[in-house]
């Protein structure tokens, strides 16, 4: 947990999950109907980035009938990061007053996004955590957990941030949060996006909290992890911690 200090929070404003697909037509209809029933106040954007097995087809038809579903459709595959900054941008432009990370696969679970928002007012930004007491991840093999344990564990250190899952996915931002965070400057369009939202958010002095989820392996569809992925995150990570460390050497602000 990051705490920015004592402040008051004002209110919520209305809930937009953003849900970033590729080739996800066996999961977006299940995931955007437990988001609907989780959270009936919320609002859901699909950010399709033109899956050619028809995500974004099933995903007008399901916008189609529920004025509360909306999609974003986007010209080809340029990352998690691009998509949430795209989704993010279209949300900010439409007024809403919570942002939402979630996936499409089911990993994330809509039924614990009540808890995240509950926690989100009282803080700028919320997130769901597998490495914090009552967090846990399910059908995961060792490797894997080793692997992402490591990998936050990594991050937080040479990042010198306060949060125990900084490479999770599923968080509840408020506008204001994302607006403060200079998104025009984020340029990790993968899994590294996470760290970098999370360490702006350190050291911008908001609020961060952590909340335990847990954690489901897909079930349906194949993973966007890769080794490619993995890379570019370890290199980020790296490139950051020792910027930052170079600036405070020379008594400098890190950017």
């Amino acid at each position: 947990m990051s705490d920015g200090g004592q402040r008051t929070y004002g209110p919520l404003g209305t809930t937009l999950v953003i849900i970033p697909t590729y080739n996800e037509a066996e999961n977006i209809g299940l995931i955007v109907g437990r988001v609907r029933a989780a959270v009936p106040e919320a609002h859901v954007l699909v950010a399709d980035d033109n899956s050619p097995d028809g995500t974004g087809k099933l995903a007008d038809e399901l916008a189609s009938g529920d004025d509360q579903v909306h999609v974003l459709h986007r010209k080809g595959k340029e990352g998690l990061g691009a998509a949430y900054l795209a989704g993010f941008a279209w949300g900010l432009e439409k007024g809403y007053g919570v942002l939402v990370e979630m996936d499409a696969d089911g990993s994330h679970q809509p039924e614990e996004l009540p808890r995240l928002l509950t926690a989100l007012t009282g803080a700028d930004l919320v997130l769901g955590s597998r490495w914090v007491p009552g967090g846990r991840v399910v059908n995961w093999p060792k490797s894997r957990e080793f692997l992402s344990r490591g990998g936050s564990t990594y991050s937080r250190l040479m990042l010198n941030v306060p949060i125990r899952d900084v490479t999770g996915g599923y968080r509840a931002f408020r506008r204001e949060t994302l607006e403060g965070l200079g998104l025009d400057e984020v340029a990790s369009a993968g899994y590294c996006f996470q760290v970098d939202l999370a360490r702006r958010a350190v050291r911008k002095g908001f609020r961060v909290v952590e909340v335990p989820i847990t954690f489901v392996e897909r079930e349906l569809g194949d993973s966007k992890m890769s080794k490619d992925i993995v890379v570019e995150a370890l290199w980020r990570v790296t490139q950051w911690g020792l910027r930052e460390r170079a600036a405070k050497l020379a008594g400098k602000r890190p950017a």
